[in-house]
């Protein structure tokens, strides 16, 4: 089965806007991503999550 390709990572800003950082990646990679931003200390927050279609 091939790797689905259809995880974001978003980031909520101060103001409480989200952005897609980045798009076009695997669950793993997704996640993975988020992690590392999360442990640079911003004060803004970022997670993994499914793209909407």
């Amino acid at each position: 089965m091939a790797t689905q390709r259809d995880w974001c990572v978003k980031r909520l800003d101060d103001n409480g806007n989200q952005f897609v950082v980045r798009a076009g990646l695997s669950r793993a990679e997704a996640e993975r991503l988020a992690l590392d931003y999360q442990a640079h200390g911003h004060k803004q927050s970022y997670w993994a999550c499914r793209q909407q279609k």
